[in-house]
């Protein structure tokens, strides 16, 4: 905490009115939409996309006292007890006052700076380092001028050491990130062309990018991105193929999914094995291997724990498309280090063969040979079945490729000519530099008359699944259950991310859910619960591993298998150890094992039980008598059929509140998706937000009524909105009459009459809004929930396949 008045000096302010000057706060708050404890808040009036003058009423309503401001003519007569500090320049008031915090710190930090890469570094080596150590990064990709504030004002020295990354896109920002950061180590990711038009030069853009460096004590680079004078620095340690480079690479290959190095460092060889083929993840790897290394890491420990890495942050959009297609957006930039990011992820779309790419012309990017040769040799990386190349200078380009190639000199002349073109059953890359507006060419694609769509934050996804990975063993494999269409948030989309992340196991409800995953290309095992006997033929046929539940439907299916001569396919046997749902009770082990023994046609993979109460303490000593009988049961059959298998108990809420109950794996349900009904200590995101627009507003005299039935009586002269949403898109009846809340532009309105089946209708009497605003039509899941007596994997599951859902990465 820090008192209002102990700070002010250092915002060097023009004049201040001070109401309360021994006010404390521990915030900083620069957008209202998202502040919830303002009495904790120091709020800055930012001049950016809009003027964050224009929001103060708001966030004094929301608690807040304490505002930075640099309107000169603002008037403080509707706040009296507020305090206000007046500066020349907000966001530099902001950056003042995380370097005063930052004088403070006394841990060192490592400053990460690049073109490219400097997220994945940051967070990979938090993985490699928090086995010891306390580790803080800079959340997200928070690299800005904002974002670097924000992040060293939540640093703290209880942390071992710091990560923070920072990130221009023009000359002399790094002044002013240097001065908050003033890292102990810096390192240099990489020097591509991502902004380079805010540069002269590339050399500049590194003597920029060098300053962040001017106090550290060690600089960590890549040797073949910086010039031989900035090599031979004093503070420079390099890594490449040079024989200076104090991290030598002697060897590289790739076997399967991973790629073999051979090292050398301090007169020492060593092998490290990367689970990555693409050049960018093994750069950024290196990177991280060297700072270990410097850090007095040994080679073991860091092979080891370098094999753990994981694929991480994506900033694409995967939605549906028309005509049975998958939509990749990636039209917010375009530079061959982005591009080449945005062909792997279109290479790891398996749910169709054919793949097809869309590319605008490089903005900042001078047409040389040079240049020309490295796209043709980037493009040829990717079978494409066919390429659309936007640009008057594509016109000379000699694109060497099998497939189809197309060439407009403009977007516009692209959407002129788009009947001629057919994009189904294919995966389309859309990648382009944000002058050439390809997002209309992604709308057209994927635009739907239904105006209700379900956006899915495939990152949060996988912030979530670290959070509960986080909780567990290196050892221990994790299941993700993605039945009832993922929870609603999709079928293979999530699944693909999912085998991107290195679960162990996916597991559906149906046969169907696991052949639909199957076609989509994804490869992981998957269980499927509670299988029909019907379903058998499309188990064997699409590799689906069965939940075998009971004595009947366990002989049907080795009589199946025996029939086709198929010996030793895995399935999983379920015990019921108090849900009393499904499973072997107690008294049927005999005869399950008896079965088992007198047979070759299936092998156990896994046994499995599902706690009932996880999480709740009234239930506590029931969940240790399920534990104690499923260790018993499973116990008894890896003695009666002499050899081991999986074993796994731990739901979602087993995952955090019996870590004695880990076992060799556990499922992770409804918390993947942000949801945990005791998190205990976890920072969930949720993954999905259900949005819809205001298709008409009405005016409607007091006493008239709304809807079907008449339910819904006015008492007042009333501004009615009809919303694009209705119970067949997954919006209960229920919330009918008052029960359900929707937000428009930051305001809690309220249903108005019975739902109808494809729209509903909202009180908007005492906000302003207009036809076509966007409408939250969950602010609150849990709430909403509980509202209609229900919890929120119901709300989840329910939403209509036929809203659209949109994939993020963020």
């Amino acid at each position: 905490m820090y008192v209002i008045s102990d700070i002010i000096k250092h915002l060097v302010p023009i004049k201040t009115f001070l109401a309360n000057p021994n006010l404390t706060f521990d915030i900083l708050s620069y957008d209202t939409r998202k502040i919830r404890t303002g009495e904790r808040s120091l709020f800055f009036a930012l001049q950016a996309q809009q003027d964050g003058h224009k929001f103060i009423t708001d966030g004094y309503h929301k608690g807040v006292r304490n505002f930075v401001v640099s309107d000169l003519n603002f008037s403080v007569e509707s706040y009296p007890d507020a305090n206000f500090i007046w500066v020349e320049d907000t966001l530099r008031a902001m950056q003042a006052l995380a370097a005063m915090h930052r004088n403070e710190i006394t841990i060192p930090i490592i400053g990460i700076t690049g073109s490219n890469g400097k997220t994945i570094v940051k967070e990979w080596l938090a993985q490699l380092l928090k086995e010891e150590k306390k580790v803080y990064q800079s959340p997200k990709s928070y690299n800005s001028q904002l974002g670097v504030a924000l992040s060293l004002w939540n640093l703290t020295n209880e942390y071992n050491v710091a990560l923070i990354e920072a990130g221009i896109s023009t000359v002399h920002e790094m002044d002013y990130l240097q001065k908050m950061i003033r890292p102990t180590w810096g390192i240099l990711t990489s020097l591509g062309t991502a902004h380079r038009e805010g540069f002269p030069s590339k050399e500049e853009k590194l003597k920029e990018k060098w300053k962040l460096f001017d106090s550290a004590e060690k600089i960590i680079v890549p040797s073949d991105q910086i010039p031989e004078n900035f090599l031979n620095a004093r503070k420079v340690i390099s890594w490449g193929n040079l024989l200076a480079d104090k991290l030598q690479v002697l060897k590289s290959g790739i076997s399967g999914y991973s790629t073999h190095l051979t090292l050398t460092y301090g007169g020492k060889e060593f092998n490290i094995e990367a689970p990555f083929t693409d050049k960018a993840s093994i750069e950024n790897v290196l990177t991280c291997i060297l700072v270990l290394l410097e850090l007095g890491y040994n080679s073991e420990i860091i092979k080891e724990r370098v094999s753990r890495l994981k694929h991480l942050d994506m900033r694409l959009q995967l939605k549906k498309g028309k005509n049975n297609s998958s939509i990749i957006d990636d039209t917010y930039s375009n530079d061959l280090a982005s591009l080449n990011i945005a062909l792997d992820f279109l290479n790891q779309q398996n749910q169709f063969d054919k793949k097809k790419l869309v590319l605008s012309d490089f903005e900042g990017e001078e047409w040389t040979e040079k240049f020309q040769t490295k796209l043709n040799n980037l493009l040829s990386t990717v079978i494409l079945d066919e390429v659309i190349l936007i640009g008057e200078r594509f016109k000379n380009f000699k694109y060497s490729s099998n497939g189809t190639v197309r060439i407009y000199e403009t977007t516009d002349e692209l959407l002129a000519n788009l009947t001629q073109l057919n994009f189904s059953n294919a995966v389309v890359l859309i990648k382009g530099a944000r002058k050439y507006k390809l997002e209309s060419l992604s709308r057209r694609l994927t635009e739907k008359s239904h105006e209700t769509i379900l956006q899915i934050n495939l990152k949060s996804l996988e912030h979530n699944l670290k959070q509960y990975r986080s909780k567990i063993d290196a050892s221990v494999k994790m299941m993700a259950m993605v039945k009832a269409f993922s929870y609603g948030s999709g079928s293979f989309e999530v699944a693909n991310i999912l085998q991107f992340n290195n679960v162990d196991y996916l597991t559906v409800a149906f046969v169907d859910e696991g052949s639909e995953l199957r076609r989509g290309g994804v490869k992981l095992p998957i269980m499927v619960l509670s299988p029909h006997e019907s379903a058998f033929e499309d188990i064997i046929q699409y590799k689906l591993e069965p939940e075998i539940y009971s004595k009947r439907i366990l002989k049907a299916f080795v009589k199946f298998l025996a029939d086709r001569e198929i010996t030793a396919y895995p399935i999983h046997i379920k015990l019921d150890t108090g849900m009393h749902r499904l499973g072997f009770m107690e008294n049927e082990i005999d005869d399950l094992l008896t079965t088992l023994k007198s047979q070759n046609h299936v092998k156990v993979q896994s046994a499995l039980s599902h706690l009932v109460g996880a999480g709740a303490e009234e239930f506590k000593e029931f969940t240790e008598q399920q534990i104690s009988l499923y260790k018993r049961l499973s116990e008894k059959i890896r003695s009666a059929i002499g050899y081991d298998f999986i074993r796994h108990i731990c739901n979602t809420s087993g995952i955090v509140h019996n870590p004695e109950a880990h076992m060799d794996m556990v499922r992770l349900g409804i918390g993947l998706y942000g949801y945990d009904m005791s998190p205990k200590d976890l920072n969930l995101e949720e993954v999905s937000v259900l949005k819809t627009t205001i298709t008409q507003i009405k005016h409607i005299p007091k006493e008239e009524t709304i809807g079907y039935d008449r339910k819904g009586v006015l008492t007042r002269d009333s501004v009615i909105a009809t919303v694009k949403i209705g119970y067949a898109d997954g919006y209960n009846r229920r919330f009918g009459n008052g029960v359900g809340e929707m937000m428009i532009n930051g305001h809690l309105v309220k249903t108005v009459g019975n739902i109808c089946m494809d729209m509903c209708m909202l009180d908007i009497t005492d906000i302003e809004a207009k036809e076509g605003d966007e409408v939250y039509v969950f602010p609150d899941v849990a709430l909403a929930a509980k509202r209609i007596g229900t919890i929120p994997y119901e709300l989840l599951t329910g939403i209509s396949s036929r809203v659209k859902r949109v994939y993020y990465y963020e």
